[in-house]
Protein backbone atom coordinates (compact mmCIF):
# COMPACT_ATOMS: atom_id res chain seq x y z
CA UNK A 1 0.00 0.00 0.00
CA UNK A 2 1.41 3.49 -1.33
CA UNK A 3 0.27 7.10 -0.60
CA UNK A 4 0.63 9.38 -3.46
CA UNK A 5 2.53 13.37 -2.96
CA UNK A 6 3.32 15.86 -5.26
CA UNK A 7 5.95 16.95 -3.22
CA UNK A 8 7.05 15.61 0.14
CA UNK A 9 9.21 17.58 2.18
CA UNK A 10 12.01 16.25 4.45
CA UNK A 11 12.65 17.92 7.43
CA UNK A 12 10.30 20.75 9.35
CA UNK A 13 12.66 23.44 10.62
CA UNK A 14 13.11 26.43 9.26
CA UNK A 15 14.00 25.81 5.40
CA UNK A 16 11.75 23.26 5.16
CA UNK A 17 8.53 24.91 6.96
CA UNK A 18 9.23 27.80 3.82
CA UNK A 19 9.52 25.57 1.70
CA UNK A 20 6.17 24.03 2.33
CA UNK A 21 4.77 27.44 2.66
CA UNK A 22 5.58 28.48 -0.62
CA UNK A 23 4.44 24.85 -2.27
CA UNK A 24 1.12 25.11 -1.21
CA UNK A 25 1.16 29.22 -2.64
CA UNK A 26 2.38 27.76 -5.92
CA UNK A 27 -0.01 25.10 -6.46
CA UNK A 28 -2.95 25.24 -4.07
CA UNK A 29 -4.43 22.18 -3.53
CA UNK A 30 -1.70 20.03 -4.42
CA UNK A 31 -0.41 17.19 -2.27
CA UNK A 32 2.19 18.17 -0.04
CA UNK A 33 3.95 16.47 2.91
CA UNK A 34 6.22 17.51 5.24
CA UNK A 35 8.15 14.72 7.26
CA UNK A 36 10.13 15.57 10.55
CA UNK A 37 12.16 13.19 12.97
CA UNK A 38 11.52 15.25 15.76
CA UNK A 39 8.86 15.04 18.56
CA UNK A 40 8.88 18.56 18.80
CA UNK A 41 8.53 20.67 15.03
CA UNK A 42 10.88 23.68 15.09
CA UNK A 43 13.10 23.33 17.98
CA UNK A 44 15.69 25.70 16.39
CA UNK A 45 13.47 28.04 15.78
CA UNK A 46 12.50 28.49 19.60
CA UNK A 47 15.64 28.59 20.75
CA UNK A 48 17.65 31.31 18.23
CA UNK A 49 18.55 34.66 19.46
CA UNK A 50 17.40 34.04 22.79
CA UNK A 51 14.18 32.22 22.85
CA UNK A 52 13.30 35.64 20.60
CA UNK A 53 14.56 34.16 17.25
CA UNK A 54 16.46 36.56 15.31
CA UNK A 55 14.26 35.98 11.99
CA UNK A 56 16.65 38.18 9.43
CA UNK A 57 19.34 41.03 9.53
CA UNK A 58 18.73 44.69 8.34
CA UNK A 59 21.44 44.29 5.41
CA UNK A 60 22.28 40.68 3.86
CA UNK A 61 24.64 40.45 1.34
CA UNK A 62 26.97 36.98 0.27
CA UNK A 63 29.90 38.64 2.14
CA UNK A 64 28.24 37.39 5.83
CA UNK A 65 28.09 33.83 4.43
CA UNK A 66 31.17 30.92 3.83
CA UNK A 67 31.06 27.69 2.26
CA UNK A 68 30.49 27.27 -1.65
CA UNK A 69 31.18 30.13 -3.98
CA UNK A 70 29.98 33.69 -2.91
CA UNK A 71 28.69 34.56 -6.80
CA UNK A 72 26.51 31.27 -6.51
CA UNK A 73 25.28 32.36 -2.41
CA UNK A 74 24.04 36.14 -3.69
CA UNK A 75 22.45 34.48 -6.54
CA UNK A 76 19.83 33.03 -4.23
CA UNK A 77 19.86 35.60 -1.26
CA UNK A 78 18.64 38.14 -4.37
CA UNK A 79 15.79 35.92 -4.96
CA UNK A 80 14.22 36.30 -1.68
CA UNK A 81 15.95 39.07 0.28
CA UNK A 82 15.50 41.25 3.33
CA UNK A 83 12.62 43.41 2.16
CA UNK A 84 10.63 40.35 1.10
CA UNK A 85 10.75 38.55 4.04
CA UNK A 86 10.09 41.31 6.21
CA UNK A 87 7.09 41.61 3.93
CA UNK A 88 5.89 37.56 4.10
CA UNK A 89 6.11 37.53 8.08
CA UNK A 90 3.95 40.35 7.82
CA UNK A 91 1.51 38.78 5.74
CA UNK A 92 1.00 36.23 8.05
CA UNK A 93 1.05 38.73 11.47
CA UNK A 94 4.39 38.28 12.60
CA UNK A 95 5.81 41.89 12.50
CA UNK A 96 9.55 42.66 13.10
CA UNK A 97 11.70 44.98 14.57
CA UNK A 98 14.97 46.52 13.78
CA UNK A 99 17.72 46.61 16.74
CA UNK A 100 20.50 48.68 16.73
CA UNK A 101 22.91 45.54 16.06
CA UNK A 102 20.52 45.45 12.52
CA UNK A 103 19.00 42.52 13.39
CA UNK A 104 15.59 41.49 13.29
CA UNK A 105 13.35 40.50 15.73
CA UNK A 106 9.58 39.69 16.35
CA UNK A 107 8.00 42.65 17.92
CA UNK A 108 6.74 39.81 20.86
CA UNK A 109 10.22 39.15 21.70
CA UNK A 110 9.19 35.29 21.20
CA UNK A 111 9.86 32.85 18.76
CA UNK A 112 6.83 30.81 18.85
CA UNK A 113 5.59 33.58 17.09
CA UNK A 114 7.67 32.85 14.58
CA UNK A 115 6.88 29.19 14.63
CA UNK A 116 3.31 29.32 15.32
CA UNK A 117 2.95 31.36 11.59
CA UNK A 118 4.90 29.32 9.86
CA UNK A 119 3.23 26.11 10.83
CA UNK A 120 -0.23 27.75 10.72
CA UNK A 121 0.44 29.14 6.73
CA UNK A 122 2.10 25.39 5.82
CA UNK A 123 -1.01 23.75 7.48
CA UNK A 124 -3.63 26.20 5.88
CA UNK A 125 -2.17 27.53 2.39
CA UNK A 126 -3.50 30.45 0.85
CA UNK A 127 -7.49 28.81 0.25
CA UNK A 128 -7.53 26.08 3.40
CA UNK A 129 -5.82 23.17 1.75
CA UNK A 130 -2.05 23.18 2.99
CA UNK A 131 0.37 20.94 3.57
CA UNK A 132 0.22 17.94 5.73
CA UNK A 133 3.08 17.77 8.92
CA UNK A 134 3.85 14.25 10.41
CA UNK A 135 6.35 13.66 13.31
CA UNK A 136 8.02 12.48 14.77
CA UNK A 137 8.81 10.78 10.99
CA UNK A 138 11.83 9.87 10.81
CA UNK A 139 13.16 8.96 7.28
CA UNK A 140 15.08 6.06 6.74
CA UNK A 141 15.27 6.32 2.92
CA UNK A 142 14.65 8.08 -0.44
CA UNK A 143 15.09 6.21 -3.39
CA UNK A 144 14.31 7.08 -7.35
CA UNK A 145 11.81 5.07 -9.15
CA UNK A 146 12.36 3.75 -12.38
CA UNK A 147 8.79 4.61 -13.46
CA UNK A 148 9.81 8.50 -12.28
CA UNK A 149 9.48 10.19 -8.99
CA UNK A 150 10.92 9.01 -5.36
CA UNK A 151 9.68 6.82 -2.88
CA UNK A 152 9.99 7.98 0.70
CA UNK A 153 10.13 5.48 3.61
CA UNK A 154 9.94 6.41 6.91
CA UNK A 155 10.98 4.36 9.79
CA UNK A 156 10.32 0.33 9.31
CA UNK A 157 6.88 1.18 8.00
CA UNK A 158 5.72 -0.72 5.75
CA UNK A 159 3.46 1.79 3.49
CA UNK A 160 5.84 3.19 1.31
CA UNK A 161 5.41 7.17 0.18
CA UNK A 162 5.52 8.15 -3.51
CA UNK A 163 6.54 11.60 -4.64
CA UNK A 164 6.68 13.50 -7.56
CA UNK A 165 8.97 15.66 -6.14
CA UNK A 166 11.55 15.73 -3.00
CA UNK A 167 12.87 18.50 -1.07
CA UNK A 168 15.72 18.17 1.49
CA UNK A 169 15.69 20.40 4.34
CA UNK A 170 16.69 18.30 6.57
CA UNK A 171 19.78 20.45 8.46
CA UNK A 172 22.98 19.66 8.96
CA UNK A 173 24.66 17.87 12.19
CA UNK A 174 24.08 20.93 14.38
CA UNK A 175 21.96 20.63 17.75
CA UNK A 176 21.04 17.02 16.98
CA UNK A 177 18.57 16.78 19.63
CA UNK A 178 16.69 18.79 17.54
CA UNK A 179 16.72 16.02 14.85
CA UNK A 180 19.25 17.18 12.68
CA UNK A 181 21.92 14.90 13.13
CA UNK A 182 23.88 14.06 9.50
CA UNK A 183 21.36 11.74 8.50
CA UNK A 184 20.53 14.31 5.08
CA UNK A 185 23.92 13.84 3.96
CA UNK A 186 24.06 10.14 3.83
CA UNK A 187 20.81 10.40 1.70
CA UNK A 188 22.17 13.48 -0.27
CA UNK A 189 24.98 10.87 -1.16
CA UNK A 190 22.69 8.34 -1.80
CA UNK A 191 21.27 9.87 -4.30
CA UNK A 192 24.27 10.96 -6.23
CA UNK A 193 25.66 14.01 -4.19
CA UNK A 194 28.97 14.50 -2.87
CA UNK A 195 29.78 16.33 0.69
CA UNK A 196 32.35 18.53 1.00
CA UNK A 197 35.75 16.84 2.57
CA UNK A 198 35.23 18.74 5.25
CA UNK A 199 32.35 19.19 7.83
CA UNK A 200 32.33 20.47 10.96
CA UNK A 201 30.76 23.01 13.67
CA UNK A 202 30.15 26.66 12.92
CA UNK A 203 29.19 29.43 15.17
CA UNK A 204 30.41 27.48 18.05
CA UNK A 205 31.84 28.51 21.29
CA UNK A 206 36.02 27.64 21.53
CA UNK A 207 37.65 25.31 24.50
CA UNK A 208 41.21 26.85 25.72
CA UNK A 209 43.43 24.42 26.85
CA UNK A 210 43.00 23.55 30.59
CA UNK A 211 44.37 25.23 32.96
CA UNK A 212 45.43 28.05 31.05
CA UNK A 213 44.76 31.51 33.72
CA UNK A 214 42.01 33.11 30.84
CA UNK A 215 39.60 31.02 32.23
CA UNK A 216 40.12 32.23 35.66
CA UNK A 217 38.51 35.16 34.41
CA UNK A 218 35.38 33.58 33.93
CA UNK A 219 32.44 35.95 33.67
CA UNK A 220 33.98 38.73 31.64
CA UNK A 221 32.39 40.33 28.50
CA UNK A 222 33.86 42.57 26.56
CA UNK A 223 34.21 44.49 23.08
CA UNK A 224 37.06 42.76 21.27
CA UNK A 225 38.42 41.65 17.98
CA UNK A 226 39.37 38.25 17.39
CA UNK A 227 41.33 37.18 14.74
CA UNK A 228 43.01 34.03 12.85
CA UNK A 229 46.66 33.83 11.38
CA UNK A 230 48.45 31.81 9.93
CA UNK A 231 51.39 30.17 10.83
CA UNK A 232 53.63 33.08 9.27
CA UNK A 233 51.55 35.48 11.10
CA UNK A 234 49.16 36.73 8.14
CA UNK A 235 45.63 37.87 8.83
CA UNK A 236 43.41 35.34 7.37
CA UNK A 237 39.88 36.55 9.40
CA UNK A 238 38.94 38.86 12.19
CA UNK A 239 35.72 39.56 14.12
CA UNK A 240 35.29 42.21 16.53
CA UNK A 241 32.52 41.86 18.98
CA UNK A 242 30.99 41.01 22.34
CA UNK A 243 33.41 38.36 23.79
CA UNK A 244 32.76 36.55 26.77
CA UNK A 245 35.31 34.84 29.03
CA UNK A 246 34.24 31.12 30.32
CA UNK A 247 35.18 28.34 32.75
CA UNK A 248 35.96 26.60 29.36
CA UNK A 249 37.20 28.96 27.05
CA UNK A 250 35.53 32.07 24.80
CA UNK A 251 31.94 32.12 23.53
CA UNK A 252 29.92 35.40 22.37
CA UNK A 253 29.10 36.66 19.23
CA UNK A 254 33.33 37.56 18.02
CA UNK A 255 34.25 33.82 19.12
CA UNK A 256 31.30 32.24 17.01
CA UNK A 257 31.45 34.35 13.93
CA UNK A 258 35.78 33.58 14.10
CA UNK A 259 35.00 29.68 14.83
CA UNK A 260 34.58 28.39 11.33
CA UNK A 261 37.18 30.46 10.31
CA UNK A 262 39.64 28.92 12.90
CA UNK A 263 38.21 25.55 12.64
CA UNK A 264 38.59 25.47 8.52
CA UNK A 265 42.42 26.66 8.57
CA UNK A 266 43.39 24.42 11.54
CA UNK A 267 41.97 21.29 9.11
CA UNK A 268 43.47 22.59 5.86
CA UNK A 269 46.65 23.40 7.77
CA UNK A 270 47.07 19.61 9.01
CA UNK A 271 45.88 18.46 5.75
CA UNK A 272 48.15 19.99 3.45
CA UNK A 273 51.58 19.82 6.22
CA UNK A 274 51.26 23.47 6.77
CA UNK A 275 52.31 24.89 10.37
CA UNK A 276 49.21 25.31 12.71
CA UNK A 277 47.30 28.64 12.85
CA UNK A 278 47.01 31.23 15.91
CA UNK A 279 43.94 32.62 17.32
CA UNK A 280 44.70 36.00 18.63
CA UNK A 281 42.77 38.73 20.97
CA UNK A 282 42.91 42.23 20.76
CA UNK A 283 41.30 43.74 24.25
CA UNK A 284 41.04 47.08 22.01
CA UNK A 285 40.17 47.11 18.61
CA UNK A 286 41.85 49.45 16.45
CA UNK A 287 44.74 49.75 18.83
CA UNK A 288 48.32 47.75 17.45
CA UNK A 289 51.11 46.59 19.58
CA UNK A 290 53.44 49.26 17.85
CA UNK A 291 50.95 51.94 18.73
CA UNK A 292 50.44 51.20 22.65
CA UNK A 293 54.04 50.35 23.15
CA UNK A 294 55.07 53.87 21.57
CA UNK A 295 52.16 55.35 24.33
CA UNK A 296 53.45 53.58 27.13
CA UNK A 297 56.54 55.82 27.13
CA UNK A 298 54.53 58.61 27.86
CA UNK A 299 52.39 56.76 30.86
CA UNK A 300 54.60 58.36 33.92
CA UNK A 301 54.00 57.61 37.33
CA UNK A 302 50.54 56.23 36.31
CA UNK A 303 50.00 52.24 36.94
CA UNK A 304 49.90 49.71 34.27
CA UNK A 305 46.26 48.84 35.00
CA UNK A 306 44.76 52.14 35.56
CA UNK A 307 46.83 52.95 32.38
CA UNK A 308 45.11 50.32 30.35
CA UNK A 309 41.38 50.92 31.62
CA UNK A 310 41.78 54.52 30.36
CA UNK A 311 43.26 53.55 27.22
CA UNK A 312 40.45 51.04 26.34
CA UNK A 313 38.18 54.18 27.82
CA UNK A 314 36.99 52.07 30.37
CA UNK A 315 36.02 48.74 28.35
CA UNK A 316 38.64 46.31 29.71
CA UNK A 317 37.52 45.58 33.41
CA UNK A 318 40.26 45.91 35.89
CA UNK A 319 40.54 42.34 37.06
CA UNK A 320 41.48 41.62 33.48
CA UNK A 321 43.54 44.46 33.38
CA UNK A 322 45.24 43.56 36.15
CA UNK A 323 45.55 39.94 34.85
CA UNK A 324 47.34 41.11 31.67
CA UNK A 325 49.79 43.22 33.88
CA UNK A 326 50.72 40.11 35.62
CA UNK A 327 51.16 37.74 32.61
CA UNK A 328 53.68 40.60 31.09
CA UNK A 329 55.58 40.21 34.68
CA UNK A 330 55.75 43.69 35.79
CA UNK A 331 55.68 43.74 39.60
CA UNK A 332 52.75 44.90 41.81
CA UNK A 333 53.32 48.50 42.57
CA UNK A 334 55.18 49.64 39.13
CA UNK A 335 54.50 52.50 37.24
CA UNK A 336 55.04 53.58 33.60
CA UNK A 337 58.51 54.97 34.35
CA UNK A 338 59.30 51.94 35.88
CA UNK A 339 58.74 49.39 33.34
CA UNK A 340 61.94 48.09 31.00
CA UNK A 341 61.56 48.09 27.45
CA UNK A 342 60.79 44.32 27.30
CA UNK A 343 57.77 44.62 30.13
CA UNK A 344 56.57 47.50 27.80
CA UNK A 345 56.81 44.88 24.23
CA UNK A 346 54.98 42.14 26.45
CA UNK A 347 52.10 43.98 27.77
CA UNK A 348 51.46 45.63 24.40
CA UNK A 349 50.89 42.37 22.81
CA UNK A 350 49.31 41.14 25.53
CA UNK A 351 46.83 43.95 25.25
CA UNK A 352 46.86 44.02 21.00
CA UNK A 353 47.50 40.62 19.77
CA UNK A 354 47.58 37.84 22.37
CA UNK A 355 47.66 33.86 21.67
CA UNK A 356 45.06 32.54 22.90
CA UNK A 357 46.15 28.53 22.94
CA UNK A 358 42.56 27.25 21.47
CA UNK A 359 42.36 22.92 22.03
CA UNK A 360 38.96 22.73 20.09
CA UNK A 361 35.65 23.82 20.25
CA UNK A 362 32.23 22.55 22.08
CA UNK A 363 31.11 20.70 19.08
CA UNK A 364 27.84 20.01 17.76
CA UNK A 365 25.62 19.90 20.73
CA UNK A 366 26.20 23.68 20.96
CA UNK A 367 26.68 24.94 17.86
CA UNK A 368 24.58 27.09 15.68
CA UNK A 369 24.99 25.55 12.30
CA UNK A 370 27.23 23.42 10.66
CA UNK A 371 29.93 23.97 7.95
CA UNK A 372 30.02 22.42 5.04
CA UNK A 373 27.29 20.14 3.05
CA UNK A 374 26.47 19.44 -0.42
CA UNK A 375 27.94 21.97 -2.83
CA UNK A 376 25.85 24.67 -4.78
CA UNK A 377 28.07 23.90 -7.79
CA UNK A 378 25.59 20.65 -8.13
CA UNK A 379 22.40 22.47 -7.68
CA UNK A 380 20.52 25.04 -10.00
CA UNK A 381 20.45 27.77 -7.93
CA UNK A 382 17.15 29.54 -9.53
CA UNK A 383 15.03 26.19 -8.10
CA UNK A 384 17.55 24.63 -5.83
CA UNK A 385 16.95 21.37 -7.83
CA UNK A 386 19.71 18.76 -8.17
CA UNK A 387 21.94 18.79 -11.02
CA UNK A 388 22.74 14.79 -10.53
CA UNK A 389 19.37 13.77 -9.68
CA UNK A 390 16.11 15.53 -11.49
CA UNK A 391 13.09 15.55 -9.47
CA UNK A 392 15.24 16.76 -5.58
CA UNK A 393 15.54 19.98 -4.37
CA UNK A 394 17.79 21.02 -1.54
CA UNK A 395 17.63 23.77 0.81
CA UNK A 396 18.83 25.16 4.07
CA UNK A 397 21.87 23.62 6.23
CA UNK A 398 22.41 20.57 4.37
CA UNK A 399 23.63 22.77 1.74
CA UNK A 400 27.55 24.38 1.77
CA UNK A 401 26.62 27.30 3.18
CA UNK A 402 26.77 28.98 6.56
CA UNK A 403 26.37 32.15 7.86
CA UNK A 404 27.64 34.87 10.81
CA UNK A 405 25.53 35.52 14.05
CA UNK A 406 22.62 37.66 13.79
CA UNK A 407 19.83 36.12 11.55
CA UNK A 408 22.12 35.41 7.99
CA UNK A 409 21.58 31.67 8.30
CA UNK A 410 17.92 32.39 9.14
CA UNK A 411 17.56 34.46 5.94
CA UNK A 412 18.96 31.56 3.93
CA UNK A 413 16.84 28.99 5.04
CA UNK A 414 13.58 31.76 3.79
CA UNK A 415 15.80 32.00 0.75
CA UNK A 416 16.63 28.24 -0.30
CA UNK A 417 13.41 27.06 1.11
CA UNK A 418 11.35 29.72 -1.34
CA UNK A 419 13.21 28.58 -4.21
CA UNK A 420 12.90 25.21 -3.36
CA UNK A 421 9.14 24.84 -2.24
CA UNK A 422 8.05 26.97 -5.71
CA UNK A 423 9.65 24.76 -8.16
CA UNK A 424 8.82 21.59 -6.07
CA UNK A 425 5.92 22.20 -6.69
CA UNK A 426 5.39 24.14 -9.88
CA UNK A 427 5.67 21.47 -12.00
Amino acid sequence: MSEAFEAVIVGAGAAGLMAGAWAVRTRPGARVLLLDGASKIGAKILVAGGGRCNVTHDVVDETAYAGSSRNAIRKVLLQFGVEKTVQFFRELGVELKREETGKLFPVTDDAHTVLRALLDTVRRGIDGHGAEIRHPARVTDVRRRESGGFVVRVGDAANEIVAQRVILATGGMSLPKSGSDGFGFTIAKSLGHTITRDVFPGLVPLVIRKGHWLTELSGVTIDAELSVHSAKGQKLSSFANSTLITHFGLSGPSVLDVSRYWTYEVLTAAREGRGTPSLRINWIPGETVQGLDEAMVGMGRQSPVSWIQSRSKGSIPERLASALVARANVPQGATGASLTREQRRALATLVAAMEVPISGDRGYNFAEVTAGGVPLSELHLATMESRVCPGLHLCGEICDVDGRVGGYNFQWAWASGYLAGRAAAGV
